[in-house]
């Protein structure tokens, strides 16, 4: 009896931590993301560090730093990464409170072009998540990427383009442990307008506006990113 009381309490707790998230505050993600391909290899790095906030700066949402070693086969339209992730997750408001999660992952990227101008790139992404308190999970994760130069036909410097993502998130496990807490199969979803400028063969900007879904709130987000090649 006892059990069944802490669980009830424990679930209406979570519930009305959900529920304290403004999905009418407009949050700002800050990006910084590198790619870069060892010399005469098809091997090569690539990775991001994001800044989260569930406001423009100060209310931490997430910090996120990732990393993995990429591989692109000879003769192939398509890229692979094996990689590591850090995240340090925030509650909304005004609690210090974070939690941590450490994340491997594996990815292929493959691109293709429709058309004269529009860009586009898949990525299919396979997690296996480590989070605080939690049992070991795993996601599943489809991202479509299209760009589409405005002044160019393609992303050559001082190209202004619009951007373009939508990102579904699955869950591979919906027990996850800390009392038998449940998740729903559907883990999230992220669709993002935007547009980039391309500063030089090594270096673009993009700003724009995401929003993003949950199976308990929904919220929008600024997205200020940088994209360097080198």
């Amino acid at each position: 009896m006892k059990t069944k009381f802490l669980f009830l309490v424990l679930s209406i707790f979570t519930l009305s931590t959900f529920s304290q998230v403004d999905e009418n505050q407009t949050g700002a993600w800050y990006m910084y993301f590198f790619n870069h391909k060892f010399s005469d290899s098809q091997f090569g790095i690539q990775g991001d560090v994001q800044y989260r906030a569930w406001d423009l700066m100060a209310d931490q949402e997430q910090l996120l730093l990732r990393s993995g070693l990429t591989y692109t086969p000879k003769n192939a339209n398509v890229m692979f990464t094996l990689g590591f992730a850090n995240i340090t997750t925030g509650e909304f408001g005004d609690s210090n409170a974070t939690s941590n999660e450490n994340r491997i992952y594996q990815e292929a990227l493959i691109p293709q072009k429709i058309g004269k101008r529009f860009l586009l790139t898949h990525r299919f992404r396979y997690e296996q998540r480590f989070v605080d308190d939690q049992d070991f999970r795993t996601r599943y994760r489809y991202n479509l990427f299209i760009n589409v130069p405005f002044n160019n036909k393609s992303l050559v410097p001082k190209t202004i383009y619009g951007a373009f993502y939508n990102e579904l998130f699955i869950n591979g496990e919906r027990i996850i442990g800390n009392n038998n807490n449940t998740v729903e199969l559907f883990d999230r979803n992220r669709t993002y307008f935007g547009v980039g400028y391309v500063l030089n063969p090594q270096i673009r900007f993009q700003v724009g506006y995401m929003n993003q879904t949950t199976n308990a709130w929904s919220k929008g987000q600024l997205q200020f990113s940088m994209h360097h090649n080198f």
